[in-house]
């Protein structure tokens, strides 16, 4: 009886604690609620641990050194730098989110963005050909240039330069980048000399996979099934099994975590400032494109995910701001600069936050428990690692398919503003490049503004960019 009064005591203080530090009753929340919410959003965008270490071991990121499609076949079981992004993964996810928990006091969940993951292997590494260290440094660069810009408020400001509808767009055609990249990856789309591109053989077992995936992901997502994503994963990954596909050799459920010394602080600055034999001059321009790619899309999606969720959940102050929209960002930029010296790329908030959020999520003890469940994701990868590029390439295309939903609200009707959209939104696949598309669109709004005599519509930093970005083209067209 005495234990039992003991430990009874034990938790109401403990409860108070939690209350206190996250004000529960201030925003009408208790832990119960919080915790289910935790996991709730872990479930939901754990995929994502998932899929990251997929796609970076194409830039290069394995102890083989192979680029591309040469490295398809490489797992967390069975090569020593994709088991290293898998822990970095992890940690990173569970710093950042955590951070956004005790300093933020925030519902929002961080981890590596998977739009970025995919613009450092398919546009830094594979298109611009710098090797995955030197894509490191420049993630590492604009995590700095992230904390002191939004430690000044020029985050927030550069932000509110850019034409909304440019805005939007960046986001429609990183959705149909990544689609396409999913496509690509599963063999669905294959390249062809005639046509550019065309269908795959769907008699492959591992095409036939892919179909599977996206076909079950696609009825639990539309179902509104919880954690839709990681358990069409995991269905798709037990199909795989009989097919062929998946390789269950030296599968265990519970495993020491990997190593992290693989990518961790490697960085290489000087290899990013020579890199091509193009000059100071052209290396400068180079690293200003692939920092501001990082930058700006990291600063859309992020903003982007903190005012729509917020808007849902009354987390709106009087003053029409998010509730620590500022902290949120510095967690976010923090996270970013941390993700660069374990081998991650740069981070986001996940919208999938939202799932949290909808099952009564309002403080920071909801990722407080994201951020718990990441550290104990770690011992997994002896899981993790069965799971195959066809499994994971269906989520790609479902995120594309959800970040396209936002083209909806791009004013179409005014071609001064349709037109630089629409090249945004197109030249990111045609061109296999975010940044060339974020280019286009910065740099066709003021000429169709100017030239229509709408000039005023134009911020002076859009000139700015624009002036930059043709000078990128003209200096380094490749």
């Amino acid at each position: 009886m005495i234990m039992e009064a003991l430990k009874l005591k034990e938790e109401k203080k403990d409860m108070g604690f939690l209350e206190r530090y996250f004000k529960l009753s201030k925003y009408k929340t208790d832990v119960k609620t919080e915790v289910i919410a935790g996991f709730t959003t872990f479930i939901t965008m754990s995929y994502a641990l998932l899929v990251i270490p997929n796609i970076l071991k194409f830039s290069g990121m394995n102890a083989a050194g192979l680029k591309g499609d040469a490295a398809a076949q490489l797992t967390i079981l069975n090569d020593t730098v994709v088991a290293s992004i898998f822990a970095g993964t992890c940690i990173v996810a569970a710093i950042g989110t955590l951070i956004m928990s005790l300093y933020a006091n925030l519902p929002f969940a961080v981890a590596p963005g998977i739009g970025l993951t995919a613009f450092f292997t398919y546009g830094v590494t594979l298109t611009l050909g710098y090797s995955w260290k030197q894509g490191l440094a420049a993630v590492m660069i604009s995590g700095i240039l992230f904390i002191l810009i939004t430690v000044t408020s020029i985050r927030e400001k550069i932000v509110d330069s850019l034409p909304k509808n440019i805005k939007i767009a960046i986001t429609s055609g990183i959705g149909l980048f990544i689609a396409l990249i999913g496509l690509k990856s599963g063999g669905i789309i294959i390249s062809n000399p005639g046509t550019l591109v065309s269908l795959g053989d769907f008699t492959k077992p591992n095409v036939i996979l892919t179909l599977i995936g996206i076909v079950v992901m696609g009825i639990l997502i539309a179902r509104r099934v919880k954690g839709a994503m990681l358990i069409s994963i995991l269905i798709t990954t037990v199909i795989g099994i009989p097919m062929g596909v998946t390789n269950v050799t030296g599968v265990k459920f519970l495993s020491a975590p990997p190593s992290f010394i693989p990518t961790f602080m490697k960085m290489d600055f000087q290899g990013l400032l020579s890199h091509g034999g193009s000059g100071i001059v052209g290396g400068l321009t180079n690293i200003f494109m692939i920092v501001l790619t990082f930058s700006l899309v990291d600063l859309f999606d992020t903003i982007g995910t903190l005012v729509g969720t917020a808007q849902k959940a009354n987390m709106i102050e009087k003053d029409g701001r998010v509730r620590n929209m500022k902290k949120a960002l510095l967690a976010d930029a923090v996270a970013t600069t941390l993700s660069a010296l374990f081998g991650g790329t740069t981070t986001a908030t996940y919208v999938e936050s939202t799932s949290g959020i909808a099952e009564g999520g309002r403080t920071g003890l909801t990722t407080f428990v994201v951020g718990i469940l990441f550290i104990l994701s770690i011992f997994l990868g002896g899981v993790v690692g069965v799971v195959p590029s066809e499994a994971t390439a269906p989520a790609l295309v479902i995120v594309g398919i959800l970040m396209m939903e936002s083209i909806k609200e791009i004013d179409f009707s005014d071609f001064t503003e349709a037109l630089p959209a629409f090249f945004t939104i197109a030249i990111m696949p045609f061109s296999y490049s975010i940044a060339n598309g974020i280019a286009a669109g910065i740099i066709f709004y003021p000429v169709m503004k100017v030239a229509t005599g709408k000039h005023k519509d134009v911020h002076p930093i859009v000139y700015i960019l624009a002036i930059l970005f043709v000078l990128r083209f003209i200096l380094l067209p490749q």
